[in-house]
């Protein structure tokens, strides 16, 4: 992965997941049942589980992961400050290697952000 396309990266990926789909078609309609069940707001609400999500992805290294929660985190609403709350609490939690893919998931959220803004 290239540092800074992130948008770039989701695109690509979605193509691969596509692929994926087609071979594995049940596994993956069962892995997407999961996501779906997982996400669905109940008693917290769909961005703060995405920041989990996202917070996960840096402890976990998934670059992959960054990608999509972050672009999830900016479609449900999530705040840079928000963004800079739980990539504080994965640092905290995943230390010296958290530090280095937090500065990854920062990243990738100001591009999905930028991206998401009305063009003057």
């Amino acid at each position: 992965m290239k540092p800074g396309h992130w948008p770039e990266l989701t695109r690509d990926l979605s193509g691969m997941l596509r692929d994926l789909r087609t071979g594995s078609p049940d596994v993956m309609k069962a892995f997407s049942a999961m996501a779906q069940s997982a996400l669905a707001p109940k008693a917290l609400d769909a961005k703060t589980k995405e920041l989990i999500a996202l917070a996960i992805g840096v402890a976990t290294r998934c670059d992959d992961c960054i990608a999509f929660h972050a672009k999830a985190a900016v479609d449900h609403g999530a705040t840079e400050e928000e963004v800079s709350e739980t990539l504080a609490m994965s640092v905290y939690m995943g230390a010296g290697p958290s530090v280095m893919y937090a500065s990854h998931a920062l990243q990738a959220y100001k591009q999905f952000a930028e991206a998401k803004q009305p063009k003057p």
